[in-house]
């Protein structure tokens, strides 16, 4: 059962922005991206109140994603991600970024916190940051 609202449409744009933000990361990164990217449309907190739908996220400013911004979100999303896609609406979580809200790649080292936001974890490139229960509880809520 899905945990947010998404048309046939919105499956293929949240598989558009796992395949622009994390192809190199392979399945698990592309997974972790879309756990972000739901987690902002569950969660009506902090940088991400009145999200409602995978829209909005994706194309949220400020506070969107690089792909969008920096010209890289042009390729169409192959069965393969939309089939990720699917999962993470349905629900599947994958950690460091089960709760996450934020990613980003460092040149270094992952910060311990990032604007505020502890550190969860990092997979390959990209370091995860999540809210805390009491700042986002519908986040940690249960699917």
């Amino acid at each position: 059962m899905p945990v947010i609202k998404a048309k046939e449409e919105d499956v293929k744009l949240l598989a558009r922005l796992m395949r622009a933000e994390a192809e190199g990361e392979g399945e698990l990164g592309m997974l972790m991206v879309g756990n972000v990217g739901v987690n902002r449309v569950r969660g009506d907190c902090l940088d991400f109140r009145k999200l409602r739908t995978i829209r909005d996220m994706v194309y949220q400013r400020p506070g969107g994603f690089e792909a969008t911004i920096k010209g890289y979100f042009y390729q169409k999303a192959r069965e393969k991600e939309i089939r990720l896609a699917r999962r993470v609406i349905n629900g599947e979580r994958t950690h460091p970024a089960s709760n996450s809200l934020w990613f980003f790649r460092p040149t270094g080292g992952c910060p311990g916190q990032w604007y505020n936001q502890p550190n969860t974890g990092r997979y390959k490139a990209h370091c995860f940051f999540s809210p805390t229960s009491a700042n986002c509880p519908r986040v940690y809520g249960t699917y």
